[in-house]
């Protein structure tokens, strides 16, 4: 049956909201995102450089400078923890480390030739992995500030002290995490596979 003028622009209507509807929640999302960035990139400018002083620095800004500088923020952290210079180093380390006796006395077992090299699985591979680079980098400016503040406290500049704060974590961090990779992987080379041992029945 024909339709009427009132139902057809219902019907209308009811088609063009259910089309328009993936592109507003597109839009929201990705609105919703960007003024996320742009909070996170004006908190952690007051952090790293001190309330009063990241306020005055961004009142004096252009805002248009502000509204793409700030969420730029967030997302150089995460593409800055996306690089692994740990893995460059272990590379190296086992490249060199058996010319190198210094590091067999500090560090026991490191230059030793292993049996076999264990297989190493991509660390992009696992949603846990990127989850973790993620928590991290946000949370990295922060860390960066109480490590400057706890070993930097005679500097006076708080951005001085909070990116000394921040190369003294990544160094100390990447120190112990190229270490325990290291042992990792020996571990997994000496990795021996034994016959099972049935237990007798009593």
């Amino acid at each position: 049956p024909l339709l009427g003028p009132v139902v057809y622009v219902l019907d209308l209507a009811d088609r063009l909201i259910s089309k328009a509807c993936p592109f507003a929640a597109a839009g929201i999302m990705v609105g919703s995102i960007y003024w996320t960035a742009v909070t996170y990139g004006a908190v952690t400018v007051m952090q790293v450089v001190g309330h009063k002083e990241g306020l005055d620095v961004m009142e004096r800004a252009d805002p248009l400078f502000l509204l793409i500088g700030l969420p730029t923020i967030p997302v150089m952290l995460i593409l800055g923890k996306m690089i692994r210079w740990e893995d460059y180093i272990l590379r190296l380390w086992r490249k060199y480390s058996n010319k190198l006796q210094i590091l067999n006395s500090i560090f026991p077992g490191i230059g030793c030739p292993v049996p076999r090299i264990p297989a190493e699985a991509s660390p992009l591979a696992d949603h846990v992995s990127a989850t973790r680079i993620l928590c991290g980098a946000l949370v990295f400016p922060t860390i960066a500030t109480i490590v400057g503040k706890l070993m930097f406290s005679s500097v006076n500049s708080n951005l001085q002290r909070t990116i000394l704060g921040g190369i003294a974590f990544v160094a100390i961090k990447g120190a112990f995490k190229v270490y325990f990779k290291q042992q990792q992987y020996l571990r997994q080379a000496h990795r021996k596979i034994l016959d099972y041992a049935e237990q007798e029945e009593a």
